[in-house]
């Protein structure tokens, strides 16, 4: 699993489906290559100081790799933007609703046509 880091990725992301829970917002889009599932992280100034956006963005982080790759779907990009719930939410509770928001997507996104 890779990290997005450039901008075009992200705004990419964001035309793509998304879903949203408390703490967090998931969006993704489906690339024409064969990498890995990339996912990237985005914490605004909304939801607080600089010491608090890094907060959410390390427990944000600590989800995904505690996610199983299984749950992420291979040649899509993944973000996942921080809301201020995140620093109250239990962990336990964010990664149920990271699973939930995946397996929606999954749902949600139509598959690519088998070859």
């Amino acid at each position: 699993m890779d990290r997005l880091k450039q901008r075009a990725d992200f705004i990419a992301a964001a035309s793509g489906p998304r879903m949203a829970s408390p703490a967090f917002v998931v969006q993704t889009r489906r690339r024409d290559d064969d990498g890995p599932v990339r996912v990237g992280f985005t914490v605004t100034k909304k939801v607080g100081t600089a010491t608090e956006r890094n907060r959410v963005r390390r427990r944000l982080r600590e989800l995904v790799k505690r996610l199983d790759v299984i749950s992420m779907r291979p040649h899509h990009d993944y973000v996942i933007v921080g809301r201020r719930a995140a620093l109250d939410r239990g962990f336990e509770t964010m990664f149920n609703d990271l699973r939930s928001a995946l397996s929606r997507l999954e749902r949600q996104t139509p598959r690519p046509p088998a070859t």
